[in-house]
């Protein structure tokens, strides 16, 4: 049970970071704005379904790809910022 409590209370800091991320991206049109927002709602996903599925140990691999998916996001997210045009 605490599982479950501790796991919606980290998904929802994740979906309010990513709202905050989305809020700035659209007041700034900064592209890493927007692929920070999307990874935190990616990283949100992630910290429900292992206890929506009620997911043991054993088949919980699934869920660390997603995580991977967010963190590499986010990583292209920083390289596409710091990829400076030469004029």
């Amino acid at each position: 049970m605490m599982y479950a409590l501790v796991s919606g209370a980290a998904a929802m800091a994740c979906w309010v970071v990513g709202l905050f991320f989305f809020r700035f991206w659209k007041q700034t049109s900064d592209r890493l704005f927007q692929i920070f927002a999307f990874a935190f709602w990616i990283l949100s996903v992630e910290r429900i379904l292992p206890t929506v599925l009620k997911l043991s140990d054993e088949p919980r691999t699934f869920v660390y790809l997603i995580r991977l998916l967010a963190f590499i996001l986010i990583l292209v997210g920083i390289l596409v910022k710091n990829r400076g045009t030469k004029a």
